[in-house]
């Protein structure tokens, strides 16, 4: 096949994109050499994809209703949702009109903090376990967010979606494959679109190396690397950082690779999965349990519950996925043993390579380009992050720094969103994006059932991965102004 020159995907999406018609194929990822497009419906036969019910349709570029104000309800306020109702409470354009968590002494605190703030009071709900299902009865709520521990995601978030609201859920959106489905299937048959709240996507690093992939630095993309390692021993055993434990308990109940998300979604963005590619096989390898019995036995008193807990995750759990364009991804997860915080964030292909997390300068990413390198030595990611800066952190990094968790990254991903709402846009992270990032959570307890052997990635988006279309790519925006 004679060889195609480097088309820029900026280039591409400025063409007959909107009509979200153009196939895999032309300049897709930065591709120097392109291969035939396959059809939707040779794709859609070998996806082991059911079928839609009659009348139900796609929300693949389904904007978001315009709203002049955004009204957010918020479901769950532990430490991440407590947080994140600060941040949601001073964008512009948006107002937290209900709070609730199983437990009221957060509820009335977090509706106190906002009134200190000098943000309205929202309404309080709490005290139970179905006190979200009566704050969804409200008629002042547009966006669910969903901040609980993992195991209520997938419940709370189709009761949301079948309120008839948009919804954002924390990681992961749910643990088992049919979940992620009736997610997917629930979403377009409401019209109301799901999101991932992935805020990793937003990070500054992960959207300038999606940039250079797109502008074609890499040649051909061949392969990424991301993960999530973090070392959580001590809150793990914390009595009161994680609620009831709930987190630690999953270390004991199942083999899955829980969170690798963080790494594994902006990798997959660079490559266009859900846009011209998608993730077809996984296979899972685990390293045995050994770092939270090992902690425990140095750190932990005798008489804390944690005695009586087996631990079965392994400590290391290595997704290796491939793409349905011969693209490969390893994905990691890792948070009892020790070492420093790493999402990895890696991306090489035939021209050069971007890896994060190596501290070699303010960015803390290095990279290697032909032609702009040679001589076997890494440079310095600065120059390059500056000159491919994604326009929202142009925007608002400075609001981002002062506002945001994680670097500013919390206060980027609801920036947009309320944009996204308030304009009338359609999402960067869809329903189909967000259930293909979580599928490795089940996907990995069958392969390591199996002896890692590979199993299959769903294809939720019923083949029209084929189809290169915008995502976390997206051109600047204005946030509509405030009456």
């Amino acid at each position: 096949m004679p060889e195609i020159p480097t088309v820029s995907r900026r280039l591409v999406l400025g063409g007959t994109l909107a009509t979200g018609a153009l196939a895999v194929g032309i300049g897709t990822a930065g591709s120097a050499s392109a291969a035939p497009a396959p059809t939707a419906t040779s794709v859609f036969a070998d996806a082991g994809a059911p079928g839609r019910a009659a009348g139900q349709k796609s929300m693949i570029n389904v904007p978001f209703e315009a709203y002049k104000t955004v009204r957010v309800g918020v479901i769950g306020l532990g430490n991440r949702g407590s947080g994140m109702t600060t941040g949601w409470s001073v964008i512009p354009g948006c107002v937290v009109t209900a709070v609730c968590d199983i437990r009221a002494d957060r509820v009335k605190r977090t509706a106190d903090q906002l009134v200190a703030a000098g943000k309205p009071r929202p309404a309080e709900f709490g005290g139970s376990a179905d006190s979200y299902a009566e704050m969804l009865k409200r008629d002042d709520i547009d966006l669910v967010y969903i901040a609980t521990p993992w195991e209520f995601h997938y419940e709370q978030g189709k009761a949301a979606l079948l309120s008839g609201r948009h919804v954002v859920v924390e990681l992961p959106i749910a643990t088992e494959l049919n979940e992620l489905w009736d997610l997917v299937d629930t979403s377009e048959r409401t019209r109301k679109n799901l999101m991932l709240s992935e805020n990793c996507s937003y990070g500054r690093n992960e959207l300038a190396m999606l940039k250079m992939g797109h502008e074609g630095l890499f040649g051909d993309i061949t392969n990424g690397h991301g993960g999530y390692l973090h070392d959580l021993r001590a809150l793990l055993f914390s009595n009161t950082y994680y609620t009831d434990s709930w987190r630690r308990l999953w270390h004991t109940r199942s083999t899955a690779s829980f969170y690798a998300m963080h790494g594994l979604a902006p990798i997959a963005a660079a490559m266009d999965i859900n846009r011209g590619d998608r993730m077809k096989t996984l296979k899972a390898t685990a390293t045995a349990p050994k770092g939270l019995a090992d902690y425990r036995e140095r750190f932990v008193p005798k008489g804390h519950p944690s005695w009586n807990e087996t631990y079965i995750n392994g400590d290391l759990v290595t997704c290796m996925i491939e793409t349905a364009n011969g693209r490969t991804i390893r994905a990691e997860h890792n948070v009892s043993e020790p070492r420093p915080y790493s999402r990895i964030n890696s991306l090489a292909g035939s021209r050069g390579i971007f890896e994060d997390y190596v501290g070699t300068s303010s960015t803390g990413a290095r990279v290697y380009f032909e032609p702009d390198h040679s001589g076997d030595s890494w440079r310095d990611c600065e120059s390059y992050r500056k000159e491919f800066d994604h326009w929202l952190w142009k925007k608002i990094g400075d609001d981002a720094a002062n506002n945001g968790g994680h670097g500013g990254m919390d206060y980027v991903l609801q920036w947009r969103t309320v944009q996204l709402m308030r304009a009338g846009l359609v999402p960067d992270i869809d329903v189909y994006d967000s259930a293909a990032w979580c599928a490795p959570v089940p996907l990995s307890v069958m392969s390591l059932a199996d002896k890692g052997r590979p199993v299959a990635i769903p294809d939720f988006t019923r083949g029209s991965w084929v189809n290169l279309r915008p995502g976390l790519d997206s051109r600047d925006t204005d946030m509509p102004p405030v009456a």
